[in-house]
C-alpha cells in the first residue's frame, strides 16, 4: 500500500467514526454495539460448547485477523477472566490496536491437557517450575517459533517503539522454555491443527481435544438486521 493509499484509509476511518459518534444517542448505540460483540466473543472463548467444557486455567492464545494473519500470541492462568476481557480491552491493549470486529479467529490453547503426552521426567520438570513459569516458557516458545508482529515490539516511553529479538530474550519465559523440549512441540502441533482447522459453513467454534478455535469473523450482521447479532450459531 501506498503512503497515500494507507493516509486516505486512515481519513475513511475517522470519517466512519465521526458519523457514527455524531450525537449523543450515536455515541450510546456505539457503546452497545461494541461491547455485544465483545462479550459475545468473550463467551464463545470461555464458556461450555457442545461436548467442549468451560475453558478455565491455564491456557496460551493468539489472535488472527484477515489479511495480517497471525498478530499477537499470549498466556494467562486465568483463561476464565482473562479471555473474556480479551475483546473487551479493559486491562488488555489487543483490543485498542486491532479491534475483534476485525479478529478472523482466536486459537486457544489448554496447555495442562496436554502433559499426559510427555515423559515422567518432564512432567517432573513441569511440576517443579509451576504452572505461571511453564506458561510463559510454553508462551516464549510459541511466540519465537510463529514470530507475531505485536510480540515482537515494544513501546517506548519516547512514543515510538523498539524492535524485541524474541530469541535473545532474558525472560523468565525464555529462560526455561528450553527445559520443556516435549510439552512445546506438542503445544505447538496442537496449535497448528486448529489455526488451520477449516471454517466451513461459517461456524462459530471448532473444538480439538486440547483447546479451541473461535472464528469472531463468523458474528458479524447479516445485511438488513442492523444492531442484532446472528440469531443461531452456525456451529460446525
Amino acid at each position: 500500500m501506498t503512503d497515500q493509499a494507507y493516509e486516505s484509509a486512515y481519513l475513511t476511518w475517522r470519517s466512519s467514526l465521526a458519523t457514527l459518534l455524531a450525537d449523543a444517542a450515536q455515541l450510546e448505540r456505539w457503546q452497545e454495539r461494541r461491547y455485544r460483540f465483545a462479550h459475545r466473543v468473550g463467551a464463545l472463548l470461555t464458556e461450555a460448547h457442545g461436548e467442549s467444557p468451560a475453558v478455565t486455567g491455564p491456557v496460551l492464545y493468539g489472535v488472527f485477523a484477515t489479511g495480517a494473519g497471525l498478530c499477537y500470541v499470549g498466556q494467562t492462568q486465568e483463561a476464565e477472566r482473562r479471555l473474556r476481557d480479551l475483546p473487551v480491552g479493559e486491562s488488555h491493549h489487543l483490543a485498542n490496536t486491532v479491534p475483534p470486529e476485525l479478529w478472523e479467529k482466536v486459537v486457544v490453547i489448554r496447555w495442562p491437557l496436554l502433559l499426559s503426552g510427555v515423559s515422567g521426567a518432564e512432567q517432573s520438570l513441569v511440576e517443579e517450575m509451576g504452572s505461571v513459569v511453564c506458561g510463559l516458557a510454553l508462551e516464549h516458545a510459541l511466540q519465537v517459533v510463529t514470530n507475531p508482529p505485536l510480540n515482537s515490539r515494544r513501546r517506548r516511553t519516547s512514543g515510538d517503539w523498539r524492535p524485541r529479538n524474541l530469541t535473545q530474550s532474558r525472560s523468565r519465559g525464555a529462560l526455561h522454555a528450553q527445559r520443556i523440549p516435549e510439552l512445546s512441540r506438542l503445544v505447538h502441533a496442537s496449535w497448528t491443527a486448529l489455526s488451520q482447522a477449516a471454517a466451513a459453513g461459517h461456524p462459530t467454534v471448532i473444538a480439538g481435544d486440547a483447546g479451541r478455535v473461535v472464528f469472531p469473523s463468523a458474528l458479524h450482521e447479516p445485511p438488513g438486521a442492523p444492531g442484532d447479532l446472528p440469531q443461531g450459531d452456525g456451529d460446525g
